[in-house]
């Protein structure tokens, strides 16, 4: 298997963390590519049709894309843990990801359009969106991450990574002391760190 990727996306990441807690990294080849939502590299187009990372080329059949279906899949091949949980799973997955997408959205605002046109009540709106999901996780979903390790708290994970090599300056930290102690656990995770971006 090929996995089209840049080591700073956040839903990369979660891809890749699940790889290494589910044993699987030795049997996916690595293919960095850059790429933008306006510039898609040659061969991740080809792979992927929406041009997106991550995208995971198989030998057995087509190419899976969008981070939830490739985690998913993995642990499948495995018969792995990662969704024992269910639908709290799933739902703390799509809360990690929310942030991650809200996060992604405003850098791109930064950092592609052009000078003088920057939507800074654009940026303000996925920054409220982080917040709210900080929020929401410290204040309800503790004990799920606290507990056996899903794709919940990979994906919550390198949310909160992200926003942090992106958006330091939005403290998500601020009133989330149960959530930033919860991170400053994971970070340790071998999975972790051997995901950082460089």
């Amino acid at each position: 298997m090929r996995l089209y990727y840049s080591a700073t996306s956040p839903f990369v990441r979660k891809v890749r963390m699940v790889l290494i807690e589910t044993g699987q990294e030795g049997s996916v080849a690595f293919e960095s590519v850059k790429t933008t939502p306006i510039s898609s590299a040659a061969a991740l187009q080809a792979a992927n049709p929406l041009g997106k990372i991550p995208a995971l080329e198989r030998d057995d059949g087509p190419t899976l894309y969008d981070s939830r279906v490739i985690c998913e899949y993995l642990n499948a091949r495995v018969d792995g843990r990662l969704y024992d949980a269910g639908w709290d799973s799933k739902v703390l997955e799509a809360t990690g990801d929310g942030i991650a997408e809200a996060a992604v959205l405003a850098a791109y605002e930064r950092r592609l359009r052009p000078e003088g046109m920057v939507w800074e009540a654009w940026i303000a709106a996925q920054m409220e969106k982080v917040r709210g999901g900080c929020a929401a996780l410290n204040a309800r979903w503790m004990s799920h991450l606290q507990g056996p390790m899903d794709i919940g708290q990979i994906s919550v994970a390198a949310a909160l990574a992200y926003v942090d090599f992106r958006h330091a300056e939005t403290d998500w930290r601020r009133g989330n002391d149960a959530l930033a102690g919860w991170f400053a656990e994971f970070e340790s995770r071998p999975a972790f760190q051997a995901t950082r971006p460089t």
